[in-house]
């Protein structure tokens, strides 16, 4: 069987400089690992710029410091820009032989730039309020930023509101969104502004170009500098926007949209007959076509992503990948114009492609691994290469070779640590498809080593040949643990009816795929020792955990639930975008349909539950809110089965401060030790 990783592709640092006593991976290790951004390169492909997150552990938390790579000198290396300590230099972007970058040196969040050669870095704006990110013209003569203000504002310059000292703290609201992922909705939009950006800099508030549009740009929780894109000639910006309304939280209609950048008319929408998601709007280099992805299925934001183009002159639109049952996840245009570079997940890994834009052919460029961000040069793309036993680093990809590595960002920090062996299996699952799994061996086991079974998120989601800082499987086989993940029905990567499966069967087919993957991957590997498995995972892998409690009690030793669903019921009104948990049970909500949820609903099943388990959630989560979790332990303790709970007071759907990763792995590490006597 093939293993995941190929040496000449993603060598193991242990390849790098492996002293005598090797050791395995813990979460302290990763926690205090530098993670690399995205890849900016200059338009002559000399110079390759990004920020690195450095770990601050006493103040738990990251901080960024800037990097660059000469690419015109071989066995160069890579040297710091900036790197000052007490200062944050984030989002770099190269314009001509200039790199601007976002710094809060002085307290403040402002704009500033350096010339690409080094020298002394220049702040550029002095507007308050603080902002989301921004992204200069092509032509650097104006920056585009988005920041959060009141519905309307004119300009960048913060509204100054008249409070009432003897007002009360009570928050007022007339419509959803009321909160979402992990904040409080306070009144205000992300909007998009244009500053001039002259010799003397960017001074001003500048102006806004949304005139009255009811919404987020870039959309919120997520989005970014992908879903805006000036024009080649720096007049025009396009952008990504759903109208809010009074039912955004049951849409998922983002449109694109274009605006003058000087302000002077509203914007126009450009995709106004589509119901569905159209997104991450991208203009060629040379100024005639606008590309884009489209879903056609409003309602449902795991709908296959199918790249679109349109002739800027003419307005001709055409659907280039219709006939590529994958779907695009980023796109970058190359500078001549001639090619699309889309990543897109395929069978458990996430390559690089190019697309012709005239014919829509699709050519892979990339194996194995997970590209997770993409600059195009002159020659072809560097981009960002990781996968599950190798964090980020940098790569050269042209279309007559394999990747070439530039860049060796943890070689000192992971060297002397023996990474897992990966290996992929397949089976024959529900509705007889077959369906593919991995198996991660840790490095020097001789004998049987206890199961520790994973269950992705998503649930349109895949356990992927990916790097993971929250839930790392070489972190669990470097416990001594043989990781077994499954890539269920609903899983990503295999074509859209695939993923589809899932919807109205979240305990069906899925189900019965992790029991078949289970059985297949303890009858293929010998050193998997079945009688001693935990089951873990979180989201929809939590929801299945509370869903194995009830149906499949006697498998596990133990179970590991992290802001997993526990009664549907509750979570139709508790949960934020209702979209979503309303496709998922068939398209209607709760008092339309309740059987229909009830179907699935752990709730109904609490009286089979058994398997002691560990119940993990964080305070801001408002996706599956953290109520969830306390009704979990709560059914646990009456039923008297051995349970622990977590809660995380400053955390949301994810574990994101390195503290806080390492209590997570200490409880989940040791809660799977107890019952397995791995330990």
């Amino acid at each position: 069987m093939k293993h995941i990783l190929a040496a000449s592709l993603l060598a193991t640092v242990a390849a790098i400089a492996a002293p005598a006593a090797a050791r395995q991976l813990t979460i302290d290790d990763v926690t205090m690992l530098s993670r690399v951004g995205a890849p900016a390169v200059s338009a002559d492909g000399r110079w390759l710029v990004w920020a690195q997150r450095e770990t601050d552990l006493a103040a738990n938390r990251g901080r960024y410091d800037l990097w660059r790579l000469d690419l015109s000198r071989r066995g160069a290396k890579p040297e710091p820009l900036l790197n000052e300590a007490d200062v944050n230099e984030n989002d770099p972007q190269v314009v001509g032989s200039t790199i601007y970058f976002s710094s809060d040196k002085g307290g403040d969040d402002a704009i500033w730039s350096i010339p690409v050669t080094g020298g002394e870095p220049r702040k550029l704006t002095g507007f308050q309020g603080g902002f989301g990110g921004f992204k200069v013209a092509p032509t650097a003569d104006r920056i585009l930023v988005w920041a959060d203000r009141r519905p309307n504002a004119p300009t960048l310059a913060p509204a100054l509101d008249k409070k009432d000292p003897n007002a009360g703290e009570g928050r007022v609201y007339d419509k959803l969104f009321v909160r979402h992922w992990d904040r409080w909705v306070d009144g205000t939009h992300s909007q998009l502004f244009v500053l001039p950006l002259t010799a003397a800099g960017a001074p001003g508030d500048g102006v806004a170009i949304g005139h009255g549009l009811d919404g987020d740009a870039p959309s919120r929780p997520f989005g970014g500098g992908e879903e805006v894109s000036w024009s080649a000639d720096g007049r025009t910006v396009y952008f990504a926007l759903r109208v809010a309304g009074t039912t955004e939280p049951l849409s998922t209609n983002l449109d694109i949209w274009s605006a003058p950048a000087d302000g002077s008319a509203a914007p126009v929408n450009l995709t106004p007959a589509n119901r569905a998601t159209d997104n991450l709007p991208t203009v060629s280099p040379d100024g005639r076509s606008l590309a884009w992805f489209a879903m056609k299925r409003p309602g449902f934001e795991a709908d296959r992503q199918v790249l679109m183009l349109r002739d800027l002159a003419s307005g001709r639109v055409r659907a280039l990948t219709e006939g590529w049952d994958r779907s695009v996840g980023s796109i970058a245009w190359s500078p001549d114009s001639k090619r699309i570079y889309v990543t897109a997940q395929d069978v458990q890994e996430n390559p690089l492609f190019a697309v012709d834009p005239t014919s829509g052919k699709v050519t892979r460029l990339t194996q194995l691994g997970h590209v997770s961000a993409v600059a195009p040069t002159p020659k072809g793309a560097i981009v960002a290469l990781n996968s599950l036993t190798a964090p980020d680093d940098f790569y050269a990809v042209t279309a007559r070779g394999r990747p070439a590595r530039l860049t060796q960002v943890n070689a000192a920090r992971l060297a002397g640590i023996d990474m897992p062996a990966v290996t992929r299996f397949s089976f024959t699952g529900a509705n007889n498809d077959t369906v593919w799994g991995y198996a991660v061996k840790p490095a020097g086991s001789t004998g049987k080593v206890p199961v520790a079974f994973m269950v992705h998120g998503g649930p349109q989601g895949s356990s992927d040949n990916s790097w993971s800082y929250r839930w790392n499987p070489a972190v669990f086989a470097g416990a001594g643990y043989g990781l077994v993940a499954v890539d269920f029905h609903g899983s990503t990567g295999y074509g859209q009816a695939f993923t589809d499966a899932i919807s109205n069967n979240w305990g069906g087919w899925p189900l019965d795929d992790l029991k078949a993957g289970l059985k297949a991957a303890t009858d293929k590997f010998g050193w998997l020792d079945g009688n001693r498995a935990c089951a873990l995972g979180a989201s929809y892998g939590g929801y299945m955990m509370n869903w194995i409690e009830g149906r499949w009690p006697d498998r596990f030793r133990c179970i590991v639930q992290h802001d997993g669903v526990f009664d549907a019921r509750a979570m139709a009104y508790e949960t934020e975008e209702l979209w979503f948990d309303e496709w998922e049970h068939g398209g209607k909500a709760y008092f339309e349909d309740p059987a229909a949820y009830e179907k699935w609903n752990p709730v109904n099943y609490v009286q089979d539950w058994k398997t002691p388990m560990l119940v993990i959630t964080g305070e801001k989560d408002f996706r599956i809110p953290y109520t969830q979790g306390l009704a979990t332990f709560t059914a646990l303790q009456r039923r008297g089965i051995p349970s622990r709970l977590l809660v995380n007071p400053n955390e949301n759907h994810w574990v994101l401060k390195p503290r806080n990763s390492r209590q997570w792995y200490g409880e989940v590490l040791g809660w799977m030790d107890r019952w397995t006597g791995a330990k």
